[in-house]
């Protein structure tokens, strides 16, 4: 059965990717790897808006790359107050070795909003035991910092450097509904790795949601388990109708899946024609792509090589 191999990036859509990559590489140490435009109609084609162009900007943290997207024409901008809850909420997690050092250099910045209250927050084990702060960067996108407890290290980080940030995590997507969540990204392969019940003061102060009650479920490909998808899913009677957002708007985060060939991609876009927005296309750099959205609106990007 054809699957994705690896969430290879996170495309965040940005109004002006020079100022925003300039934010990432002095407040956490990202470096740029490439930059490019595209400008061709299969572009266009597959973000679903006719003449669509842009410039992108590639940054890599340790192993994990994100691209900021400047979409020609402009979208909406991030709405404000956007809670943890909404479906509209995605956010990455930038894990560091040292919260206090990382906070303070997040600190040093200007433009950034805080979100979670009273700065990081510790919390309790069976949540994890992380220390974990979230905030919007100057354009509004969600991001959390996440220092593992020591003795807790996963494997995976214990290897980088004793200082900074080292890379992504993963990236978490707001939901309603876990069991459907679960059974729509399990038909691109991806499958449950973890997960818990995420409550008390300091899930509270984190999200900046009163009483706040998370069902957490990691996600991820059989062959890469970082970075990964988490769902979040907040237990309560909260007003989750939002509109979704178009493929130009800076919500409009997305999730870069690779695909081993055009034949597995060409597969998984013909089982997943109910959630299909566009593709497969082949883009001028070789590689065939098509988009998707989940059940809450979130987008999903399927890339495959030349």
């Amino acid at each position: 059965m054809s699957a994705v191999q690896q969430l290879s990036r996170i495309r965040l859509i940005s109004r002006d990717p020079e100022q925003l990559a300039e934010f990432y590489e002095a407040a956490f140490g990202f470096a740029r790897t490439d930059e490019k435009s595209a400008t061709e109609p299969a572009f266009a084609a597959l973000m679903c808006i006719p003449g669509a162009t842009a410039r992108i900007i590639t940054l890599q943290l340790g192993d994990q790359k994100i691209e900021l997207a400047g979409i020609h024409p402009r979208g909406g901008d991030y709405p404000e107050s956007v809670a943890g809850w909404s479906p509209l909420f995605q956010h990455c997690a930038i894990v560091v070795s040292d919260m206090t050092k990382a906070y303070a250099r997040l600190s040093a910045q200007a433009a950034w909003v805080a979100i979670s209250k009273d700065g990081p927050q510790l919390l309790p084990p069976a949540s994890g035991g992380v220390t974990a702060f979230k905030f919007r960067d100057p354009e509004g996108h969600p991001l959390e910092l996440l220092a593992f407890a020591p003795g807790a290290v996963p494997e995976r980080w214990q290897s980088h450097s004793s200082s900074g940030c080292l890379g992504i995590d993963h990236s978490a997507i707001s939901i309603t509904d876990t069991l459907r969540s679960i059974a729509f990204y399990e038909r691109f392969g991806l499958r449950r790795i973890g997960g818990s019940l995420n409550v008390g003061s300091a899930q509270g102060e984190l999200d900046d949601v009163a009483g706040a009650r998370v069902e957490v479920t990691a996600l991820a490909p059989a062959a890469h388990s970082t970075p990964h998808v988490e769902l979040l899913c907040y237990r309560g009677g909260f007003d989750r109708n939002s509109a979704t957002p178009s493929t130009n708007d800076i919500a409009a985060t997305c999730l870069v899946f690779s695909v081993d060939n055009a034949d597995a991609l060409q597969a998984l876009a013909s089982q997943n024609r109910d959630a299909r927005l566009s593709g497969p296309v082949r883009l001028a750099d070789g590689t065939l792509r098509g988009l998707f959205r989940d059940p809450d609106g979130h987008l999903l990007c399927l890339k495959a090589p030349l």
